[in-house]
């Protein structure tokens, strides 16, 4: 390709990402949903944070599922600030006990609820509340309004697989994440910083 043909290329190129930058003048926060059965969900959401605390946002963070399961992300975000509330049974599958589970679920989402309602936060992320929402251990309609009554220049990110349709319509940007290949599928073991 010729140097003039690829600045011509280029320029056309420009042209649309500068008026869709125009075009994009609204100023508010926005509903980031990371679902799919790949590996990511959780790290894209905690890189999201660490670009917010790095520009001196307010950050929060809301585990589902995760327990005392040791946390990476926790301990280098937590002296910065970023309060962490963790769902204390942890992983469902390995309590088994659907009362326990629901209990800890409702507890959990009454930080959640804290955080949505409180102005000073920009950036909240809910990890792993689909599964709440699939299992039925929270109300759609529940986080739905919690997610709607938020203040209206706070963002928030949602993670986890089977994402409800509802939470997904609702939603401003959604990413599936699509597993390829995985490590862990041929024997080899989870990583302390790398997969958790």
């Amino acid at each position: 390709m010729s140097q003039n043909r690829h600045e011509e290329r280029q320029q056309r190129l420009k042209a649309k990402v500068d008026a869709r930058i125009e075009m994009a003048q609204l100023e508010r926060g926005i509903l980031i949903v990371f679902t799919g059965n790949g590996k990511g969900k959780t790290t894209a959401a905690f890189g999201t944070i660490c670009r917010a605390v790095g520009h001196g946002k307010k950050a929060g963070v809301v585990q589902f599922i995760k327990g005392s399961w040791d946390n990476g992300e926790r301990e280098l975000l937590e002296p910065h600030g970023v309060p962490f509330y963790v769902m204390s049974t942890g992983f469902t599958w390995e309590t088994q006990n659907k009362e326990t589970d629901t209990f800890a679920c409702l507890e959990t989402w009454h930080y959640a609820k804290q955080l949505l309602n409180d102005p000073q936060y920009d950036l909240v992320v809910l990890d792993e509340l689909t599964y709440m929402v699939s299992y039925h251990y929270l109300a759609l309609n529940d986080v739905i309004q919690a997610l709607q009554n938020r203040p209206s220049n706070q963002s928030v990110i949602i993670t986890g697989r089977g994402c409800h349709r509802d939470l997904l319509a609702l939603a401003d940007t959604v990413t599936e994440m699509r597993p390829i290949k995985h490590a862990f599928d041929v024997g080899i073991k989870a990583q302390k910083g790398i997969d958790w």
